[in-house]
C-alpha cells in the first residue's frame, strides 16, 4: 500500500526534466543551458531525456507552455470569482504574486526572456500576454468610469506593477545587498507582496 501511494505521488519522469529545465533556463538562460546540464539534474542519460523531449528547442517550449499555462489558470480562477471593484482587483493581484512567489524561477526565465525578444521561443511573447493586459486595462479604465476608482492612465500603472512585481524576484540577490537580509524567505517575500498590494490600492481608490 504504501509503496503505491509513493509511486503515484512521485512526479513522472517527464516532469522532473520540466522541472530541473525549468531551474537550468531560469539560472543559466537558454545558451547556457545544455540537455546534459538537465539530464544530469535529473539523474538521468542524455538518450533518455531525447525519448521525452526531441531537442533542447522543444523542451523550452514545453517548459514555457507550462509556465503560461499555470499563470493562465491562476488567473482564470481569479477573475471567476464573483467581485468587483478593488476586491477583484486584489484577488487578479494576489495570483499573481502567490505564483510567483511559489515559483520564483517562472520570473527569471520571462525576465530573460523579455530581454532575448523571444527569439529562443519563436512567437511574440508580449503578443501572447496582450490579451491579459488588455482585458486588465478595460477593467481599470471602467471601474474609473464608474467612479470606483481614481482616474489614472491604467496601462502604466499596469506596466509600473510588471516591474514592482517581477524585479523583486528576477533581481532577489541585489535586493538581498539593498536590506541586508534573503529577499526570498517567507518574511521578505510576504512583506513584499503586502506592499504591492497598498501601493495599488492607494493609486486606485480614493481617500
Amino acid at each position: 500500500m504504501s509503496n503505491a501511494t509513493s509511486s503515484e505521488s512521485s512526479p513522472s519522469t517527464r516532469d522532473q526534466i520540466l522541472d530541473e529545465a525549468l531551474k537550468c533556463f531560469a539560472e543559466k538562460g537558454y545558451e547556457g543551458t545544455s540537455l546534459n546540464d538537465i539530464a544530469a539534474g535529473v539523474g538521468i542519460r542524455r538518450p533518455s531525456l531525447l525519448h521525452h523531449f526531441a531537442s533542447k528547442e522543444t523542451l523550452y517550449g514545453d517548459v514555457f507552455e507550462r509556465l503560461l499555462s499555470d499563470w493562465m489558470e491562476r488567473l482564470d480562477e481569479a477573475i471567476a470569482v464573483p467581485a468587483t471593484g478593488w476586491d477583484k482587483a486584489e484577488l487578479v493581484l494576489r495570483a499573481c504574486l502567490d505564483l510567483f512567489a511559489e515559483t520564483p524561477d517562472y520570473v527569471r526565465i520571462m525576465r530573460r526572456e523579455a530581454l532575448d525578444g523571444g527569439i529562443h521561443l519563436g512567437i511574440d511573447l508580449s503578443g501572447v500576454l496582450r490579451p491579459f493586459f488588455d482585458n486588465a486595462v478595460t477593467y481599470l479604465e471602467g471601474q474609473m468610469d464608474a467612479g470606483v476608482f481614481t482616474r489614472l492612465d491604467a496601462r502604466h500603472l499596469l506596466i509600473t506593477g510588471y516591474g514592482a512585481i517581477l524585479t523583486y524576484f528576477s533581481d532577489s540577490p541585489f535586493v538581498d545587498g539593498l536590506i541586508d537580509d534573503n529577499a526570498m524567505n517567507t518574511k521578505n517575500i510576504s512583506d513584499h507582496q503586502e506592499h504591492v498590494i497598498q501601493f495599488f490600492r492607494s493609486a486606485l481608490l480614493r481617500s
